[in-house]
């Protein structure tokens, strides 16, 4: 103990009388200090931030790429939108982006008071080497909190003041990691590449640096060289979680290339590194994804079966079923295809994504039966629950698409229903009517024999909660047991808005809620409002005089319906054609539509839209309706039109007129309807016999679609 006190005491003096600020003794006393006091407990807040983040992090397996050091996916549009947050919302959410910037915070914090206290720069060269240490975890810091900028110039003092150190590499790199954020990926790549030329860099940097290297060719767009260096980062890692990370970027960029057999390897690899269940899920389902047409269907399908049923993977199946699904698409087991998405739908959710996805493809398999309402409706439910932008844009497109197609086909059911009761006798008109309340009769009976017995059943199950219930009243107060307000009843209120959604769907709370535009609304309630269907039941519902007395008499009434089912079956005929690129359903439907009779307007843009779709594809169809209009349109620039399609000067057109459809035409994109079909009416008026009239009358039916 003596020997210890007297050597510390000998070294207190011999610092004390140091009177060179550069001596070492002096310098390895701040290296020491400044280490062991602030620069260790900044480390160590950015550790446990980061450890933090770490656990809370939750990969997105379906937009874009994962990324191999997660922690770095904070960017200065991330950390803009999280104190945009903050500002806007309380609780609990706000308070943990404050603990996030303030861990951050803390560590930045203390790296500029070790460089504010301990820097000893002498002649413009920084003596203290832990001062290195202390600018790579401000500029660590900073990447974190997205302040990137500021985070280049604390790597920007390295280079100043410290131009020899040996661990330069290591701030380059950071640098690198910078401009990759900043987007600046062709600086990104320059700073790699030399870095890449030097053959002394250490093994430990070349880890970090393969991984960022391939990551910044990733998002310049070159995939074959991340792949190469993706390669490389697996040689030189030998951490499990890390390699599985890179095997299954890997395995995402081959994917994309189409080297399926070569991505399924890295799924493998990665599944086979794994220590994260979520991991281990995803991989067997992008190893599925990779399956060939060539590859055997039915052993590999028993492979994932026998997965899905092993203990830790049972709450998951919905995801196994999910895959079963796309291999058997791949394959051509278009049943079994089926079978699986519709198991995976009814599994218990594990991922929503996968949930949507399965729907989505359900969706895809009625849309090329062409049961488009049929697919409109699995379309609704896929959009709920897919987050992959791609998709979610795709689905949204097509479910869009399908909803206009459905307000329309619903009019015309709806609309021919009507016209043909108007054509029958009285007495085939209550004979139609009796006969359809007899099923009627004959339906709700069924549906309250199943109510009973589901009543009696429910009945018998909650017998013993009941008896317990009744046990237990003794111990409610007298105020709980006589309150019957409405918001105190949960069974109540349950009920009550069961019976709301029923009849209204999802509507938000807002003024004129039952008939404002609910931009949620689904294709099975776009049916049921344009036919007239709602799930209340009406008293009169067995009265035939309820449905008689309904028939229109009135000949005007009875025309309006006529031209409103005309005009819906002249959208739908176009919409086959613009939406769907079904043309022989689109020619059909139009021809259905000539056959009717309707007026001369309708039936000429209807013969029109035949020829414009079918005389480069189908020229018996085409000739079909250029005959037709020859024959009963012969001095219209209809005319004119089909008999010469391919010359583009067939009549003469003004400058004036070509300027007006312009402009219809922008008033169109721009969704100025109005606009639009003002100029388009004046312009058939004054000149009806120019050479866009054509063009003129198909914008004006767009329009009307």
């Amino acid at each position: 103990m003596k020997k210890n006190i007297l050597l510390l005491t000998s070294l207190m003096v011999f610092v004390a009388c140091s009177t060179k600020k550069d001596a070492f003794i002096n310098r390895t006393y701040q290296n020491f200090t400044s280490y062991y006091n602030t620069l260790f407990h900044g480390n160590e807040a950015l550790k446990s931030e980061l450890k933090a983040k770490k656990k809370e992090h939750k990969d997105n397996f379906y937009d874009g790429y994962i990324e191999v050091f997660p922690q770095n996916s904070l960017t200065t549009e991330d950390e803009t939108i999280s104190l945009m947050a903050s500002q806007f919302f309380g609780g609990e959410n706000n308070q943990n982006q404050r603990n996030t910037t303030s861990s951050f915070q803390i560590a930045e914090e203390k790296a500029l008071k070790v460089i504010e206290n301990n820097s000893m720069i002498f002649k413009g060269i920084e003596k203290n080497k832990e001062i290195f240490n202390a600018y790579i975890l401000l500029a660590k810091a900073r990447i974190y909190r997205g302040k990137l900028f500021e985070a280049l110039d604390a790597l920007g003092q390295i280079y100043f003041t410290m131009p020899q150190d040996k661990r330069l590499p290591l701030a380059k790199i950071y640098e690198g990691l910078i401009y990759t954020k900043l987007k600046n990926h062709i600086r990104a790549e320059d700073i790699f590449s030399n870095l890449k030329q030097d053959k002394n860099l250490k093994k430990e940097y070349q880890k970090i640096l393969s991984i960022y290297h391939a990551e910044n060719l990733l998002y310049s767009n070159k995939k074959e060289e991340a792949v190469e260096q993706l390669d490389l980062a697996m040689i030189l890692n030998k951490n499990r979680e890390t390699r599985s990370r890179i095997a299954f970027l890997r395995g995402q960029i081959l994917s994309e290339l189409g080297k399926k057999e070569e991505a399924r390897e890295s799924f493998v690899t990665a599944y086979k590194y794994s220590n994260d269940f979520e991991f281990e899920v995803k991989s067997q389902i992008e190893i599925a994804k990779t399956f060939g047409i060539n590859d055997n269907y039915e052993e590999a399908k028993k492979y994932l079966e026998k997965i899905s049923k092993k203990g830790v993977y049972t709450d998951r199946k919905n995801e196994f079923y999910y895959a079963l699904g796309i291999m058997a698409n791949i394959s051509g087991q278009e049943k079994d295809a089926q079978a699986f998405f519709q198991k995976s739908v009814k599994e218990k959710i594990s991922d929503n994504n996968i949930r949507g996805l399965a729907y989505f493809e359900i969706g895809k398999y009625y849309f090329n039966k062409e049961e488009y309402l049929r697919a409109g409706a699995y379309y609704d439910s896929a959009l709920v629950v897919v987050k992959h932008k791609n998709t979610l844009q795709k689905i949204k497109e097509l479910s869009s698409n399908i909803k206009n197609f459905s307000k329309n086909y619903y009019l015309i059911k709806k609309n021919d229903s009507i016209l043909a009761l108007t054509q029958m006798t009285e007495p085939q008109r209550i004979e139609f009517f009796q006969k359809y309340i007899n099923k009627l009769k004959e339906k709700e009976a069924k549906q309250l024999i199943t109510k009973q017995e589901k009543s009696k059943k429910n009945e018998t199950q909650n017998y013993t909660s009941i008896a317990f219930a009744s046990f237990t009243d003794n111990f409610t107060s007298q105020s709980q047991k006589s309150n019957k307000f409405y918001f105190s009843n949960l069974e109540t209120i349950a009920k009550g808005s069961k019976e709301f959604k029923k009849i209204w769907g999802n509507r938000s709370l807002n003024d004129n809620w039952r008939i404002s535009f609910n931009k949620n609304i689904t294709t099975q309630e776009i049916e049921n409002t344009t036919l007239g269907r709602n799930n209340l039941a009406n008293p009169r519902r067995f009265e035939i005089d309820y449905y008689t007395e309904k028939i229109p008499t009135n000949k005007e009434e009875i025309l309006s319906l006529k031209k409103d089912r005309d005009t819906a079956s002249l959208s739908l005929g176009r919409m086959y054609e613009t939406y769907f690129q079904n043309t022989p359903k689109a020619t059909e439907t139009l021809f259905n539509l000539v056959e009717q009779n309707p007026k001369e307007e309708v039936k000429l843009q209807a013969l029109y839209s035949i020829f414009s779709m079918n005389y480069e594809k189908n020229h018996t169809e085409a000739d079909r309706a250029k005959n037709l209009i020859l024959q009963n349109f012969p001095y219209t620039p209809y005319a004119e039109f089909v008999k010469n399609p391919k010359k583009n000067n067939f009549t003469q057109t003004k400058d004036s007129v070509r300027d007006i459809y312009q402009k219809a035409y922008e008033f169109f994109t721009e969704e100025k309807f109005d606009n639009a079909r003002e100029l388009i009416i004046n312009a058939i008026e004054q000149y009806p016999q120019d050479a866009l009239i054509p063009k003129f009358e198909l914008l004006n039916a767009f329009i009307t679609g």
